[in-house]
């Protein structure tokens, strides 16, 4: 049995579907953020030659360059039709909403920046949420309403 794309939306109550989750979120995340990373590197060239033409003016960029970078890659995959990351779709990973509604842009954007703001109060405690909570749902995924289900067989 797999979850198909157009049952994404409605999350599934077999307990099959969440079995696991937890440990390929961690790999998922990992994985986003090599991606990240490594989109970052090409990005701070052109903000780097940017500064140049303007006089120093293109240099601000920086300091926001990596967040607005994540947010802009997760906002596209995870808010995009296979409502999932790349690192998400190697794990077997996808995000749906518990009101079954579609993941939009702006949804997976303000899944992101919850997740950070959890992530820079609770670290490393935010995980733990997960061991406690039906569907090893973490704290980001209780305050927007969404879950996180295992796309591939079980």
């Amino acid at each position: 049995m797999s979850v198909q794309d157009e049952n994404l939306r409605i999350p599934t109550s077999d307990w099959r579907a969440y079995q696991g989750v937890l440990s390929r979120r961690v790999m998922a995340f990992i994985i986003d953020y090599a991606i990240v990373g490594l989109l970052w590197i090409p990005a701070a060239v052109v903000v780097f030659f940017l500064g140049i033409l303007t006089f120093g003016l293109g240099f601000l960029l920086y300091p926001v360059l990596f967040a607005g970078l994540a947010m802009l890659y997760f906002g596209m995959t995870v808010g995009g039709p296979k409502q999932a990351s790349p690192g998400m779709n190697m794990m077997g990973l996808a995000i749906a909403r518990t009101d079954g509604r579609p993941m939009d842009f702006l949804t997976a954007i303000v899944h992101l920046v919850i997740f950070w703001i959890a992530n820079a109060i609770l670290t490393p405690l935010v995980l733990l949420v997960g061991l406690f909570t039906d569907r090893g749902r973490l704290l980001h995924d209780l305050l927007i309403g969404t879950v996180t289900i295992r796309r591939d067989t079980f």
